[in-house]
């Protein structure tokens, strides 16, 4: 199992580049960033851009792998973003890991939309998904595409020299419904899940590993259908959207981590503390979760 952590962007660099240097100097297989134009609570606050954040990122540490959780369609085109993508592979030297979602409803989902716009409904975000991963994934892997979709065309787009990683950098593709599992088994190198979001704030923690077994079965037929061994996809678990604290201690994660690892999850990603927010925690024992805890699993 692999140890992550989700870094917001809301820090100005000065303080930032040191966030992510200690990251890398806590032993973190990766630091993510969230890609939204700002988020939930943290909306009237900081909220620097992804892209941007990852490439100063890259260039302020050394070998610890850096990427979205998650970027979607509710403000990124296949074309604009496969050549930001190709470029950050480049400036990291092929760390570069891309979380892709079909994305959400929050306020920043509708920030592209003009006044008399109703927001995607789920089936609309399924669909633009549905469109957008196949295309971004010709795009990071051919020098010119032309394609025109339902929602999204390339004309002639030049993607040279592609990605440092070959055939492209990796997808980690979050999903939990049938169309998005589907994604993940055809063109996913990972899948990520936070959990069901419905058992968050009344759910137990029994409930919520049951969920996400169920979620672990159904991306396993996914796979089957889609010709895929699902051993071949890492299991990403996004912390901090289950019902419980697994971060209220040492041990409290220990146990966790170890339940989920038996569920097959290969990496599980815990947020970079921010007090007074939902994810303060106390510092000495978050590093400690990030040094000493996955050797107890072993």
């Amino acid at each position: 199992m692999r140890l992550s952590t989700v870094i917001l962007p809301i820090y100005r660099w000065s303080e930032g580049q040191k966030i992510w240097r200690q990251a890398e100097d806590l032993g973190f297989h990766a630091a993510y960033t969230y890609d939204h134009l700002s988020w939930r609570t943290f909306r009237d606050g900081p909220w620097f851009g992804a892209v941007p954040t990852l490439t100063a990122a890259a260039a302020a540490t050394r070998s610890m792998r850096l990427g979205t959780l998650v970027t979607s369609p509710n403000f990124r085109h296949p074309v604009t973003l496969a050549k930001d993508l190709i470029t950050l592979d480049d400036v990291s030297g092929g760390r570069i890991t891309l979380g892709i979602g079909a994305g959400g409803s929050g306020f920043d989902a509708t920030t592209l939309r003009r006044s008399d716009e109703a927001p995607w409904t789920p089936r609309e975000r399924a669909d633009h998904f549905e469109e957008f991963v196949p295309l971004l994934d010709r795009l990071l892997r051919e020098p010119s595409v032309t394609q025109e979709g339902r929602f999204y065309a390339a004309n002639e787009a030049r993607n040279i020299p592609g990605c440092v990683q070959r055939p492209r950098l990796p997808f980690a593709v979050a999903a939990t419904g049938p169309r998005g599992m589907s994604l993940a088994a055809r063109y996913g190198q990972a899948w990520v899940t936070t959990g069901d979001p419905k058992l968050f704030a009344t759910g137990t923690p029994e409930q919520s590993v049951a969920a996400i077994r169920g979620q672990t079965e159904r991306l396993g037929a996914a796979c089957e259908e889609a010709g895929r061994d699902v051993t071949e996809l890492d299991k990403i678990l996004l912390t901090g959207f289950t019902p419980g604290r697994p971060l209220r201690s040492f041990d409290a994660f220990v146990d966790f981590a170890g339940t989920h690892f038996d569920l097959g999850i290969t990496e599980i990603v815990v947020h970079w503390p921010v007090p007074d927010s939902d994810f303060a925690l106390d510092t000495k024992v978050f590093e400690r979760i990030a040094t000493e805890a996955l050797a107890q699993l072993t």
